[in-house]
């Protein structure tokens, strides 16, 4: 066990993160936040937000994930930049252990976020954020009057190339199969769209360009045969999975993986809170995300206030 017993560990240092940090500590509770990577979640890798409140202009993804970082450590935050590997309780305490040490606090907010899936084709990941986009609310707007791809065939894919068509020239949907898994309703509204064509029973093979995207290569999964089609975006819509893993077993997760909570955002282990994408239900928008680490550290506060 370790030694220092903190009151709030937080896991996971993106918007919800770091916001429910800057809450805790505010109020004046030993805080520690674990960050495996870069803190900002998947905001750090956006390259442009427009629709984040109070910046006019637009602001980097990179610049608000650094701010709201120093806010939180000016408040007195502790962030370690480790991974943690396996959590425990301990009678009232919980125990973190991580890739280089174990941490104890008396209550967890859980914040890992979820991770887009990838098609995994080769220049996907180097042009992510150069054409490459996997959130038309985030970006869409960057492609007005321009023709853009949706890859994907569920409610996510149609939802999201409809709201591209408010922006985009045209959106052609390519799917790997010849028939949508979308509700019915999006399907009508999609396929009456005269913004949008579909491309059926294709794969994206490659995504084209050098400092940003120029085109992409499909081939159909039933002839083999292969296109080329220039774009000058991609948005890839086939799901997202959520950063459970160290939740599996210990509290309830719902059948995608997803962290279940009640309103207060408590799971099924009193004491331990979760919020953001982790957690079922959840929106993937930044300024919801802040909202949800408000509200567990909030619920936190109220929780040690009863308990200890």
């Amino acid at each position: 066990m370790a030694k220092r017993i903190y009151d709030v560990m937080v896991i996971g240092g993106g918007g919800a993160g770091l916001t429910a940090a800057l809450y805790t500590s505010r109020a004046n509770l030993s805080t520690i936040l674990f960050e495996k990577l870069v803190s900002g979640g998947q905001i750090a890798s956006t390259d442009w937000v427009e629709n984040y409140p109070g910046f006019t202009e637009g602001v980097l993804g990179s610049e608000i994930a650094q701010k709201m970082e120093a806010q939180a450590v000016r408040y007195g935050t502790e962030i370690i930049y480790e991974e943690v590997k396996n959590l425990s309780r301990k009678g009232n305490i919980f125990e973190a252990v991580s890739t280089e040490a174990s941490y104890a606090a008396r209550a967890v907010i859980l914040a890992m976020g979820a991770s887009c899936r990838m098609i995994g084709v080769p220049n996907e990941k180097e042009l992510m954020g150069k054409g490459v986009s996997y959130c038309a609310t985030c970006d869409g707007a960057f492609f007005k009057g321009k023709k853009v791809i949706a890859v994907g065939g569920g409610d996510s894919a149609l939802q999201e190339g409809i709201f591209l068509t408010r922006f985009a020239e045209r959106v052609t949907i390519v799917h790997r199969r010849d028939k949508l898994r979308a509700s019915p309703i999006l399907q009508e509204r999609a396929k009456m769209n005269s913004k949008i064509s579909f491309i059926w029973d294709t794969v994206v093979d490659k995504i084209e360009g050098e400092k940003k995207v120029e085109a992409v290569l499909l081939r159909n999964v039933k002839t083999g045969v292969k296109q080329k089609i220039p774009t000058d975006g991609i948005f890839v819509f086939i799901g997202h999975d959520p950063n459970s893993g160290l939740a599996k077993g210990f509290v309830t997760l719902d059948e995608k993986g997803c962290i279940v909570t009640d309103a207060s955002l408590a799971t099924s282990v009193p004491g331990v809170f979760a919020a953001g994408e982790v957690r079922q239900g959840a929106v993937r928008q930044l300024v919801s995300a802040c909202g949800e680490g408000c509200a567990a550290a909030l619920a936190v506060q109220a929780f040690l206030d009863e308990h200890c």
